[in-house]
């Protein structure tokens, strides 16, 4: 059974890493939007690739974290390492 990684658990994770307070920049339609006009720079982003590592046991390249500039395109490759742990 594979687990699955929501926009809720992508949210939670960026504001255990970021130490912000809740809600800030992840309001609304943010699936598309770029983490920087979010308020989440590429640090930010590697620190969030690393909490889901050790959650989730993955490994999470970083490449991969660096090329998904939104947040649906980290939970697609988030996903995409589930999947493939899972098969």
């Amino acid at each position: 059974m594979s687990r699955t990684f929501t926009l809720d658990d992508l949210k939670r994770i960026l504001l255990e890493g970021s130490g912000a307070p809740d809600g800030t920049g992840l309001e609304g339609d943010i699936l598309d939007a770029d983490f920087a006009d979010i308020g989440y720079d590429s640090l930010a982003l590697l620190e969030t690739a690393s909490r889901v590592e050790r959650e989730y046991g993955i490994e999470l390249d970083e490449a991969v974290v660096g090329e998904a500039n939104t947040p649906r395109a980290l939970l697609d490759a988030i996903s995409s390492h589930l999947l493939a742990q899972a098969a």
